[in-house]
């Protein structure tokens, strides 16, 4: 897990051994549609958390909450010790700046190249750095996350969906953050690619000591990488554990996801790969 690097929340202060992100009492509606009732979560430093839900289980509604994106009906949200509701601009700027965010979609500029994408957060928080090192800095990015170094002169229209997922993840770390949010990373993938991915995201977790706060479907991914897994049922997380507690679980849909013919699958190649 994550190394020695001291956490600081924004006023300086030692965040020790706290959760990163610590949610309480969470309430999401829309109209009348409730999704959230009274989630509580926490992600510890250093883990790879899965989130986990059926279809309408609120899992990236939860994601945008957290970031700041979606205010809640209810309860709090602290990230790295703040109040990420807070209205204080400095307050909501300093979050931003430490979490990196991978979206289900990857969200590039289509009219951008690869290295201008990775570096459009590198103009927005540091536009005093000399173009020459932003164009260094993006090469860098993009080589961590498993892209060959010509990729950063292309579009996004002319690379594969596999290394769209990666130029996203490249601009998603361009500020080197401690947290860094992903939206079901290994959607359309083929099972090879995803497998790759999954591999990067634990190598990235280990050189970087992030805390990766990860949706998913994929089941594989699950079994492979998750330190814990958060169960949003209900309205509410169910329950946060490793996907071995979970499968006792005593719940339908814990019962059927989890001891299903797939998780079974998934199971076994993690087990293969021990």
């Amino acid at each position: 897990m994550a190394g020695a690097t001291v956490m600081r929340s924004f006023d300086g202060a030692d965040l020790g051994d706290a959760p990163l992100i610590r949610v309480r009492g969470l309430v999401n509606r829309f109209g009348e549609q409730v999704v959230h009732d009274g989630v509580d979560l926490d992600v510890r430093r250093g883990e790879i958390l899965g989130v986990v839900g059926g279809s309408g289980s609120g899992k990236s509604v939860l994601m945008r909450s957290i970031l700041g994106l979606r205010r809640p009906n209810a309860g709090r949200i602290d990230v790295l010790g703040m109040d990420a509701m807070s209205a204080d601009p400095a307050v909501r700027r300093h979050i931003e700046r430490n979490s990196g965010v991978l979206f289900q979609d990857g969200a590039l500029f289509s009219s951008l190249t690869v290295g201008e994408n990775v570096q459009v957060p590198l103009k927005e928080y540091y536009p005093e750095l000399p173009e020459s090192l932003r164009y260094e800095l993006a090469l860098l990015k993009i080589k961590l996350a498993g892209l060959p170094a010509d990729a950063i002169d292309k579009l996004p229209s002319q690379l594969s969906g596999g290394m769209r997922k990666r130029a996203a993840l490249a601009r998603a770390l361009a500020l080197d953050p401690p947290l860094l949010f992903l939206d079901e990373p290994t959607a359309g993938l083929d099972p090879i690619g995803a497998a790759a991915f999954d591999q990067l995201i634990l190598t990235l977790r280990r050189a970087l000591g992030l805390t990766v706060f990860l949706i998913t479907h994929d089941l594989d991914t699950l079994y492979a990488i998750c330190d814990r897994v958060a169960v949003l049922a209900d309205r509410k997380v169910l329950a946060t554990a490793p996907v071995a507690e979970l499968e006792t679980l005593d719940h339908p849909w814990v019962q059927e996801y989890f001891n299903g013919p797939r998780a079974r699958a998934a199971q076994a190649t993690a087990e293969g790969n021990d």
